[in-house]
């Protein structure tokens, strides 16, 4: 050592470093070499990482290497090189001013840049090893071409996936929005079209939720059974129920019905005209003994217009009609009805075996017919079409003061599922359907204990599906 320096006083060389690729080997020490100084001062540190460790999983392990800020020793001992021989434990040490730690990796030693430049004027000699970026994966992408495509498709598919999910969703939202903002403009003016009347009385709420729906006899220019009615009359009366669950119910109560008044004996579809809709409304809650929540009368001349508005709606009756006083013409089989025909078929009954009983069933029949076609997608896909029809219906609907839309939409879900092969149909019980009273002429005698009987199981939901009433038992 001494004299390689020239005489001078031992002291420690620093030894220069060089990547083991161009290192020569020497006996005293296999893995040191050094190279001559361009400007004649003492050689620059080598780092030869001759036989290195086996790399650990563990992050960062086993990778720091000092590098010197300087070429220049400073002081009187140039620093140590650091040597990672196979058994070595020392660590190096490290200047305030070191630049990152360089990593070479085992399995690529010759792939190294030509030369790099780092902070200040320090230069390191070529074939230093790259300095691999911490944040560089721990698995490089296969070289397969193929494989690393569809590796980075895969990483970037799911974000355009979740960036369309968005926008789908973003859509539906829109469209949601438009509708219920649309529904709840329809649904305001319903509200403010509805034309309201004190009907309710004060009794007690039932079980179930019950609708008095009654068709009035008010003329308006219609035509059919003029000779019948001098004045206001309800000449349909149809009592629909809405059990908690269970079926749904429709009976019809026979317009020459007997009821008594302050003692005085009067058909039940003179009750509106003489006193009030609430007295009708308490003859009812007496027939049946359930609370009437609701009521909704139809005008005959606002059946006319809705029907028209739908472009008619299918009616059967399986007999051949001339009926003058009805004016239905009527061949037997099922027909496309206008407002007009579905009118007179309402109301004929001179020409009905059955009579007021036969009228009473074809006037469900229209009813059902009508709310069958309101509610189908043709017609609610229509939105000039339910404009019409609305209009048409409430302009010739009166309801009670507690009466809304929601209410309105439960009636018709309603009569849907009581006209459909799970509900019940028919009409009350009676014990004489030709009962003469002086003053008041033919009428019906009602059977009270068979219908409050009968109300009571439609209100809670026991009664099982299929037709009621007298009538029904008559024709079984």
């Amino acid at each position: 050592m001494s004299e390689e320096n020239g005489g001078k006083d031992p002291m420690p060389a620093p030894p220069s470093f060089i990547p083991s690729a161009g290192r020569k080997k020497t006996e005293s020490q296999p893995h040191k070499s050094t190279i001559p100084s361009q400007s004649g001062s003492p050689s620059i540190p080598s780092f030869s990482p001759a036989a290195q460790p086996a790399r650990s999983s563990a992050p960062h392990a086993g990778r720091r290497t000092a590098q010197p800020s300087s070429v220049t020793p400073s002081g009187s001992s140039a620093p140590q090189s650091f040597r990672p021989a196979a058994n070595s434990t020392s660590r190096p040490r490290k200047s305030a001013s070191s630049s990152p730690a360089s990593f070479a990796p085992a399995s690529a030693p010759n792939n190294h840049r030509a030369s790099q430049q780092v902070r200040g004027s320090s230069s390191i000699p070529t074939g230093m090893p790259r300095t691999t970026r911490q944040n560089t994966p721990r698995q490089p992408l296969s070289g397969n071409s193929t494989t690393g495509f569809q590796s980075t498709a895969k990483a970037v598919l799911p974000h355009r996936k979740r960036h369309m999910g968005r926008v789908i969703l973003a859509f539906f939202l829109a469209v949601i929005l438009a509708l219920g903002l649309s529904i709840f403009s329809a649904w305001n003016w319903v509200d403010g079209q509805l034309n309201k009347q004190s009907w309710l009385t004060n009794k007690a709420d039932t079980a179930g939720e019950s609708w008095l729906i009654l068709g009035s006899d008010e003329r308006e220019g219609t035509v059919g059974d003029a000779g019948d009615v001098t004045g206001f009359r309800t000449d349909t009366i149809l009592v629909l129920t809405k059990p908690k669950s269970g079926p749904s119910s429709l009976i019809s109560i026979p317009r020459d019905s007997l009821v008594e008044i302050d003692q005085s004996y009067m058909k039940i579809n003179a009750v509106a005209q003489l006193y009030n809709g609430k007295q009708l409304v308490n003859e009812v809650e007496d027939i049946t003994g359930q609370k009437i929540n609701h009521v909704a009368m139809v005008q005959f001349g606002g059946l006319v217009k809705v029907v028209d508005a739908l472009g008619g709606v299918e009616l059967c009756y399986d007999q051949d009609v001339s009926d003058p006083y009805s004016q239905l013409n009527w061949t037997a089989g099922c027909h496309t009805a206008d407002g007009t025909t579905a009118l007179a078929f309402s109301r004929m009954r001179y020409a009905d075996a059955q009579g007021d009983f036969g009228r009473a069933a074809r006037q469900r029949q229209v009813i059902n017919a009508i709310v069958k076609k309101g509610a189908s997608k043709d017609t609610l896909l229509n939105f000039g079409k339910v404009k019409k029809v609305a209009e048409a219906a409430l302009g010739s609907v009166t309801v009670d003061e507690k009466a809304s839309t929601s209410s309105l939409m439960r009636m018709a879900l309603a009569f849907k599922s009581a006209s459909g092969d799970q509900g019940i149909s028919g009409s009350v019980y009676w014990t004489d359907p030709d009962y003469y009273v002086d003053g008041v002429g033919s009428s019906v005698l009602l059977d009270e204990g068979k219908n409050l009987e009968l109300f009571s199981e439609l209100a809670k939901g026991t009664h099982r599906a299929g037709t009621v009433g007298t009538l029904a038992e008559q024709q079984s």
